[in-house]
């Protein structure tokens, strides 16, 4: 355990007075959080937690790191299914061969995520249970149809992601739960999947407002089944079945295309800040969605020409 002090009055800048406990296994993980309860968190990478310690978005006096649990890192495949481990970082997840080659679509949200220092600590657990509305991962996780694992004394239980976030930085996991992986069901033949973010700038900027999309396509080229998921202009990242339902049975086209995006504009829930009013993020969401459409529908038309032995 590990004691840090902050310096009077200077709360904004430095970590305030916590304890640091370092757990080997998920049990003395566990064991902690429910020692402390709602005055301890879980620490992963720490680029949300200890952001949120030293501008008092959270007040707590301990702090449970994960990082000595090796079995928490990793990316691996089994029977078709990719599963990360929670503490994999964002530059593990985005070098990892079996993502670039059977999973590209993650690329995009792993190679536009704030600046290569922050992938490097940042991990692909923390992204998804901090619930922050503007997070990368969570929105194109959710169009691959990914589940995470949250593990407790009581067992182990998936959940999928659309069902796991209930609100701004609050999720369905338990005080007694840790978030152990994430598990992406391998794409079949003819899907094809993008993720389309707008920020401010290169490097280290959130984003404004982001689209991951996901579509099938038949032996016709016609769109059997779809999939939309907004972030960053909702309270959680929203999927939104207005849209997927005008890509249903319809051509791959401009104007179904177009039909959709502004079902995704009309579902949109924007707030109005620094970084842009909600009209102007509403009207990104209608770009960002024709723009994942059309790269996800030119994936899945590549998709279709798979060998056997990669399907």
């Amino acid at each position: 355990m590990t004691h840090y002090t902050s310096e009077p009055g200077e709360a904004s800048v430095y970590v305030p007075d916590i304890e640091l406990h370092e757990a080997a296994t998920l049990e003395e993980a566990v064991a902690a959080t429910g020692r402390y309860g709602s005055d301890a968190r879980l620490l992963a990478g720490g680029t949300d937690l200890l952001v949120d310690l030293k501008t008092s978005r959270i007040r707590i006096s301990h702090v449970v790191s994960l990082r000595r649990i090796e079995g928490l890192r990793g990316v691996s495949e089994t029977d078709g299914t990719l599963r990360i481990g929670a503490l994999t970082t964002i530059t593990q997840l985005g070098g990892s061969s079996i993502v670039r080659e059977r999973f590209a679509p993650l690329l995009d949200a792993t190679g536009q995520m704030a600046a290569p220092q922050i992938r490097n600590v940042a991990t692909v657990g923390g992204n998804i249970a901090s619930a922050v509305p503007c997070a990368d991962l969570p929105p194109i996780l959710g169009a691959l149809g990914a589940a995470v694992t949250l593990w407790s004394r009581a067992g182990e239980r998936e959940v999928p992601l659309d069902k796991f976030f209930v609100g701004p930085r609050r999720t369905i996991r338990r005080d007694d739960e840790v978030l152990t992986a994430v598990l992406v069901p391998r794409p079949p033949r003819g899907f094809g999947a993008a993720y389309a973010r707008f920020a401010l700038r290169e490097g280290n900027a959130i984003a404004v407002a982001a689209v991951a999309a996901a579509l099938y396509l038949d032996q016709e080229d016609h769109i059997s089944e779809a999939r939309i998921v907004l972030g960053a202009v909702a309270p959680i990242p929203r999927l939104v079945e207005e849209a997927a339902a005008e890509l249903r049975g319809r051509a791959p086209d401009e104007g179904a295309f177009d039909r959709a995006a502004e079902a995704a504009r009309r579902a949109a829930e924007p707030i109005s800040d620094v970084r842009g009013s909600a009209e102007f993020r509403r009207e990104l969401i209608a770009v960002l969605t024709r723009r994942a459409l059309a790269t996800a529908c030119h994936r899945a038309k590549e998709a279709q020409a798979w060998p056997s032995h990669a399907r």
